[in-house]
């Protein structure tokens, strides 16, 4: 917790530096990408558990993300029990029937036929972990005045990227989530006001059968995702 006589400058040297020659950046950048180009969204999950353990580490790594002014401005809640997760489940499905009965609109429900999905979130019952990631709008120092967050959309969204590479790390599967609205997540996991639910993360493995929706394999290349000034 932020302490308001703590809030001072001081430098360190870089740690943990690493230098690597311009062949062994290529390598190590075609690597990760080789990793993670075997990621896939998956819906069909197994029983099989996850140990505590593996989700705690995986957490640790989205929290080295970088974050507007280093207020890391996330909480992640981790739910594994039944209860929880079927009340989860039930109060998501009840947004996603209203979703698919016309608030999403023509336009993007069209969108989303290859995708193959519907109201029906099965996969947040049966997957051993859901992951709620919350967004912090402002925090509290430890004598309990609030100070404000910055940059928190950004900052939330790149430690959820961190999570997401280090959860298929470990080899497990994940399924982002986002009924809207989502605030009935705040009541269910008695998180305060000041806290944004941004995602619901299904963790675990994938049943023998799991399949992905073909355009999922899909990717644009390079030259339409990135432009190089030189």
């Amino acid at each position: 917790m932020f302490a308001r006589d703590a809030l001072s400058y001081a430098a360190l040297p870089l740690p943990d530096r690493v230098e690597m020659s311009d062949d062994q950046m290529l390598a190590a950048a075609e690597a990760f990408h080789d990793t993670m180009r075997r990621r896939h969204t998956v819906r069909d999950y197994s029983d099989r558990p996850v140990p505590r353990a593996v989700i705690e580490a995986c957490i640790r790594t989205a929290g080295t993300a970088p974050s507007g002014a280093n207020h890391q401005p996330w909480q992640f809640v981790a739910v594994a029990d039944p209860a929880l997760k079927a009340r989860i489940r039930e109060e998501a499905e009840e947004e996603e029937r209203r979703f698919y009965a016309g608030g999403a609109g023509d336009e993007w429900i069209k969108a989303l036929e290859p995708i193959g999905t519907n109201a029906v979130k099965e996969h947040l019952t049966v997957a051993p972990w859901l992951i709620v990631v919350f967004a912090q709008r402002w925090g509290q120092f430890d004598d309990g005045t609030r100070y404000k967050n910055y940059y928190v959309p950004e900052s939330v969204n790149i430690a959820t990227g961190f999570l997401l590479a280090a959860l298929h790390h470990a080899g497990l599967c994940a399924l982002t989530h986002t009924p809207n609205p989502m605030r009935f997540l705040n009541d269910a996991l008695g998180r305060p006001a000041s806290e944004k639910p941004t995602m619901i993360i299904a963790v675990g493995h994938p049943t023998e059968e799991a399949t992905v929706p073909e355009v999922a394999k899909i990717k644009k290349p390079l030259d339409q995702i990135a432009s190089f000034a030189e």
